[in-house]
């Protein structure tokens, strides 16, 4: 069985340069190349192997064909069912809900988002290991990216490292928010804690942008969007500014509306680095947060708008 590969027909501008310098251009790493080379991969130039030393000319067809990924012998393909947004031979959007982990960890290393994909690539005969580009905690829900080859994953990271994902949220923080605002506060792991983060001035940089969209007496329904992505950056920001999310007891919310923290991802907007084009996707809240909303709306009439 085949594993990933690319085609470009050489225009006129690369004639007479060498090889190596095109797949620079389209973002092959030299750590993919050297890979390609050793673990099984190749180039071809019209059907026949070449080095990237090859002068090329106008027309060449150039096939660059990827080694066959072998997922960790740690990850346990499962039958778990997916919800899929989005897919084609590149990239996988899926829809997570809450309460599944996005990967699994040693003392829980089955019934993650992982696992499911894993499993859904054996029955699909798709001949790769697991690429999560953008994460979300367990009981957080929403959209999630997937690259389905290592070269298309690290084209994702060089996106993201130019803040190009980009990803909406919706959550419910407790009390009387501001129409709008913006929380730039750094953020680092608790010293005393593996799992939780704060704002603390050694921390990696971190840029959050809220907005309400309704605001109730005891709740705001806020959309949320990210400027970096950092482990429970929501939750920390929106913590430190004395409005935690309804149902994160971990920072500060209550747990008396809703037993999980009230976080969805709903959107997702990126640039598709193999076929050039943007794609947006969008999915509604889950039926948790979707019935305190409702209830919410009927039990307070003359909330704030």
């Amino acid at each position: 069985m085949s594993g990933f590969s690319l085609e470009w027909s050489i225009p006129s501008t690369y004639e007479g340069k060498l090889m190596r310098e095109f797949l620079m251009d389209q973002q092959i790493s030299k750590r993919t190349l050297t890979s390609v080379k050793f673990d099984g991969g190749s180039i071809t130039i019209n059907g026949k192997e070449e080095n990237v030393r090859y002068p090329l000319s106008s027309g060449d067809l150039l096939k660059v064909s990827f080694p066959v990924e072998k997922p960790s012998k740690t990850l346990v393909a499962e039958d778990i069912p997916l919800s899929i947004l989005y897919e084609d031979n590149d990239v996988l959007v899926v829809d997570k809900p809450w309460g599944m982990k996005t990967i699994p960890t040693k003392d829980e290393p089955t019934g993650s988002l992982a696992n499911a994909i894993l499993g859904y690539f054996e029955v699909k005969d798709i001949m790769s290991t697991v690429h999560i580009v953008t994460r979300l905690d367990k009981d957080t829900s929403g959209l999630v990216l997937v690259a389905k080859h290592r070269h298309v994953h690290h084209l994702f990271s060089l996106q993201q490292k130019e803040r190009e994902i980009q990803r909406t949220y919706e959550a419910f923080a407790e009390g009387e928010l501001d129409i709008s605002g913006m929380i730039e506060e750094r953020i680092g792991r608790k010293s005393d804690s593996i799992i939780e983060r704060e704002v603390r001035s050694d921390g990696q940089f971190a840029l959050t942008h809220y907005r309400v969209v309704e605001q109730f007496l005891d709740f705001a329904h806020i959309e949320l969007r990210l400027e970096t992505g950092r482990t429970h950056q929501i939750r920390v920001h929106m913590s430190f500014i004395g409005h935690p999310l309804a149902g994160d007891d971990l920072y500060g919310g209550s747990v008396k509306l809703i037993g999980r923290q009230a976080l969805h991802c709903r959107r997702l907007h990126f640039f598709h680095p193999i076929r050039k084009s943007w794609l947006s996707l969008e999915v509604p809240m889950p039926s948790d947060m979707r019935a305190l909303l409702d209830h919410q709306k009927r039990r307070d009439p003359f909330r704030l708008d």
